[in-house]
């Protein structure tokens, strides 16, 4: 027999049915290890991260997001990362949050922002949030509210045209304002949903627009007459006006793009702070311009064309009562595409406001402060039902957890999820009284992932294209 055939005869025939199973089998740990160790898909159930993701029942819009589980294996989380993380306390739930608060500092929300020190010895300082986290914050004013569906010529100004909230036609020496009504702009609820998101949603409580809103932004672009002089944004907050200033055709050769800061308390009386672009500057005569005038976490900033000519740090206001103007001087201009937002008022009317944030934990915030269950509200309760003492913990969340019925006479039965997701009921006395404490804090293992892109929904109807980054 040749050695070709008895390497034929010695050979293993494989089955069909074999091969199948053994792919079957490798694909399943393929995608078990990819999931729980490289890439995992989440579905975003509600809006407590609106803006940045989106879940809503009414609009039929709940983001479905692609999770990194395989960086934090190599590096523990950074500050304002979006993170997917066991609710401590409830660990059989996975909650999505901001990283607001690092280990092993204290963290305070005050004035809507949110401010940081090292230790009780240091002084706070507000946290500036970078650029892509601030793209991904602001939330556009919804023009819903007839406060913010147009510009309101001031008194004196004649032939302009304001064409709704995004085009503006002045001619002549002008102003516009935002809200129209003389009022400072608010945090809204509707503020942020994209599309015709805003429009369908009826759960607005009585607690949203509470809130005057400095933290502002004003962008769009602007074709200037040839015999405008300037064109300028102003930030109201308080007694407070930033100007951002832009000179125009029929400006001197030598001018410059400035912030000039009205009303700081570290100002002479009646004089402004003044930042001015390195490099002179003036609007060309009818040729499209993109500009943006903003004050965030206390930092104005100004552009031109997506570029920052100038910035200015200022002091916090206490009184953050807000609004937009536009004003033009000369000839005139032509301002189209023009938008304004808001940014977050991180609010504390939570159970909690300050932490001091023990090593190896982390304090989570929702970017829709408004309508999240976040640090600043977990709350542990604890009952002690049985003779030996064994207590039994869970997240108070009522009325979802704990449940009571009516029991024995004279007593209640609870029924309590305690923070590992088992479900206890037990009978209590109707007068006892279970003990509860504060737990915002988030140990660096319950921490799952950090959330990547978004990349899906698509809705043609409330015109939403759910397709992006997540910063």
């Amino acid at each position: 027999m040749s050695e070709a055939a008895k390497g034929r005869k010695g050979e293993h025939h494989r089955r069909p049915w074999r091969d199948n199973i053994e792919a079957v089998v490798m694909a399943i740990i393929m995608a078990v290890m990819l999931k729980y160790f490289v890439v995992e898909a989440y579905q975003i159930p509600t809006g407590s991260m609106q803006p940045t993701l989106m879940g809503n029942d009414e609009a039929g819009i709940k983001d479905r997001i692609i999770v990194d589980k395989l960086s934090f294996h190599f590096r523990d989380p950074e500050r304002f990362e979006v993170v997917v993380f066991r609710y401590p306390l409830d660990r059989s739930k996975n909650f999505i949050k901001r990283i607001c608060g690092m280990p092993s500092e204290q963290l305070k929300i005050s004035l809507g922002d949110l401010w940081r020190r090292a230790d009780a010895a240091q002084p706070y300082e507000v946290l500036r949030r970078p650029l892509p986290v601030q793209r991904e914050v602001w939330k556009r004013i919804h023009p819903a509210d007839p406060r913010y569906s147009a510009w309101k010529p001031d008194g004196g100004t004649k032939g302009w045209t304001v064409r709704g909230r995004s085009a503006i036609e002045a001619r002549g020496t002008g102003s516009v304002r935002l809200p129209n009504d003389g009022g400072s702009v608010m945090d809204s609820y509707r503020d942020g949903y994209p599309g015709g998101m805003g429009e369908v949603l009826s759960r607005v409580r009585g607690a949203y627009g509470v809130n005057p809103v400095g933290d502002l932004r004003l962008e769009g672009e602007v074709r200037a007459l040839p015999g405008c002089e300037w064109v300028e944004v102003h930030l109201r907050e308080g007694s407070r006006r930033y100007r951002f200033i832009l000179p125009g055709p029929k400006a001197g050769p030598e001018e410059h793009p400035r912030i000039v800061a009205e009303g700081l308390p570290s100002a002479a009386r009646g004089e402004g702070v003044v930042v001015a672009a390195p490099k002179a500057f003036r609007l060309p005569a009818g040729t499209a311009v993109s500009f943006a005038a903003q004050n965030m976490d206390d930092l104005l900033r100004f552009e031109i064309d997506g570029e920052p000519v100038a910035e200015m740090e200022i002091p916090s206001a206490s009184d953050q009562a807000s609004c937009f103007q536009i004003r033009v001087e000369g000839d005139g201009a032509d301002l189209e595409e023009v938008e304004v937002y808001r940014g977050i008022f991180y609010t504390e009317d939570g159970k909690k406001s300050e932490f001091e944030i023990p090593a190896g934990c982390y304090v989570m915030l929702g970017d829709n402060t408004q309508d999240s269950s976040d640090s600043r509200f977990w709350t542990l309760i604890s009952y002690a039902p049985y003779q030996d003492g064994r207590s039994i913990r869970g997240n108070w969340f009522p009325p979802q957890n704990p449940v009571t019925v009516p029991g024995d006479p004279g007593g209640v039965r609870v029924f309590l999820r305690d923070e590992w997701g088992d479900l206890h009921d037990f009978p209590m006395k109707a007068d006892a009284t279970p003990k509860s404490e504060l737990a915002p804090f988030v140990p660096r293992e319950m921490i799952l992932g950090r959330a990547v892109a978004v990349f899906w929904p698509i809705s043609f109807a409330l015109k939403v294209w759910r397709l992006q980054w997540i910063h």
